[in-house]
């Protein structure tokens, strides 16, 4: 029987403000434990939450550039589950009606081509605290610290529908939803620090049913490695169950990722066992039409419409369009080149460019362990480089070592160039010239051409570079070598 795995994601992003959102105190991570707790994110007697206006515009924001529904009256609820770093007993989310309905984020499947994931819902809540099992003083390993400072750190928790059939595609979506966070700079996305984080809901069901099967829900994961192989380990597991006449039970399960499996950690919770109620202490949240209009004016181009602006304006491909949009600090840098080009090829230039910083602009900044954004060569350094590759003055080979020069710090593309004599051999006169003293020296080379080898003809465009040291340019090298073999 053909099986196919249905999958749902909910992914908590921690949201980027600098309080908390009931609270005054600090979201800073890595403070020493318990320094960030306030009386308010415990919930001591006497104590009142107070909404944090920024928490609410970063959900509002995230809801327009999804195209979702703006509740404009929500509700907080109590979401009731014991917890030992869930010191209130209780935690102070949405339910019925939350801020953000709807929506979906586009993606690529690498089975489907492009994909639009459905969003249930995105609503605000408060994080709980963390507990600690290592690393511990005195150590002993059957003491588990509490470390409150997280309660109460805002989060947004955004919920797909069950519209993705495969770990690559799971991976896909929430890789493009970790994106759109960072870009309209509601998150940092740092999943080291668990700003962004996803739960993945797994069922699996034969091929052309419509049915769902019996899901289960793997907790925390917080790196796209381990959600693939997450979902992966869990979607043969429950295949493996249901082959052999056993049921797949629902439960929450956790990755484990030096075995590289799930294991079970509790029986999976409905909504009717939290025992949600409005929070007494919380007035609906009403949101008017004017706040909503502000955020949508203020949203900056969304990376889809960048990737289709960038492959109709400036001919890029859809895969270089995308590298373009990897992130904030690349698509500037992207557009401060474009800027500094200064030729009438903007085309030619733009594919050049992003050519450059996929091609020997990543290669040097992952070998230094550099973000672009501290790059020694700078865009208009780099519009410089393309410039001359537009205009032929390099050819590709040459404009590496002109790259690698600026890289070290040797000055721009021109003076590189002037200083080394780097400059392309484009005169067909000259290029000729070469070519037939390469063909006059090349006897047995021609005729292994003329004998149906093709790597012959690589073979004399090689000792046509090498006898112009790389400079003759290699499209008119290729020209004028065919046109003289075929004479």
């Amino acid at each position: 029987m053909m099986w196919e795995a249905v999958i749902g994601l909910e992914t908590h992003v921690q949201l980027s403000t600098a309080s908390k959102i009931f609270s005054g105190a600090p979201t800073a991570f890595g403070a020493p434990p318990n320094t960030q707790a306030s009386a308010v994110d415990i919930a001591l007697p006497g104590v009142l939450p107070v909404l944090n206006r920024g928490a609410v515009e970063r959900a509002i924001r995230f809801g327009v550039a999804i195209g979702a529904t703006i509740n404009r009256r929500s509700v907080f609820a109590r979401k009731n589950y014991f917890y030992p770093d869930l010191p209130k007993g209780y935690q102070i989310s949405q339910y019925e009606i939350p801020i953000v309905q709807g929506g979906s984020i586009r993606c690529v499947s690498p089975t489907r081509g492009e994909i639009d994931v459905r969003l249930t819902r995105a609503h605000l809540e408060e994080d709980a605290g963390k507990s600690l099992h290592e690393g511990l003083e005195p150590a002993n390993h059957n003491t588990t610290g509490i470390d409150l400072n997280r309660a109460g750190t805002p989060l947004l928790e955004i919920v797909s529908e069950p519209d993705l059939r495969s770990a690559e595609e799971a991976v896909a979506y929430a890789k493009e939803l970790h994106l759109l966070v960072g870009w309209i700079q509601i998150c940092d996305g740092n999943m080291q620090e668990g700003s962004f984080r996803c739960d993945a809901n797994v069922s699996v069901r034969p091929v052309g049913e419509t049915k769902l099967g019996t899901r289960c829900e793997i907790k925390n994961l917080n790196s796209f490695r381990f959600l693939q192989h997450a979902i992966e380990f869990e979607t043969r597991r429950q295949i493996e169950l249901i082959e052999d006449g056993k049921a797949v039970e629902q439960e929450t399960r956790l990755y484990d990722a030096d075995r590289n499996e799930t294991r079970s950690m509790r029986t999976k919770e409905d909504a009717q066992d939290y025992r949600y109620f409005p929070d007494p202490d919380l007035p609906p949240l009403v949101i008017n039409e004017a706040w909503i209009e502000r955020v949508r004016s203020e949203l900056p181009e969304l990376p889809e419409a960048k990737r289709q602006r960038f492959t109709s304006e400036y001919r890029l491909s859809a895969y270089d369009a995308a590298l373009m949009t990897d992130d904030l600090d690349t698509v500037d840098y992207f557009e401060r080149a474009l800027v500094a080009l200064d030729t009438d090829d903007v085309q030619a230039g733009a594919k050049h460019i992003a050519n450059l910083m996929a091609g020997d602009l990543a290669a040097a900044l992952n070998r230094c362990e550099l973000s672009i954004a501290r790059s020694p060569v700078t865009p208009s350094a780099l519009a410089g480089l393309a410039r001359r590759l537009a205009d032929n003055t390099l050819s590709t080979k040459l404009a590496k070592d002109v790259f690698a020069a600026m890289w070290a710090g040797e000055g721009d593309a021109d003076a590189i160039i002037g200083k080394r004599g780097l400059r392309q051999i484009s005169d067909t006169g000259a290029i000729e010239k070469i070519v037939d003293e390469v063909l006059a020296a090349s006897a047995a080379t021609i005729a292994e051409y003329k004998g149906g080898k093709e790597k012959a003809f690589n073979s004399l465009v090689g000792k046509v570079m090498a006898a112009t040291k790389g400079k003759a340019n290699p499209a008119q090298v290729n020209a004028i070598l065919k046109k003289k073999l075929g004479e």
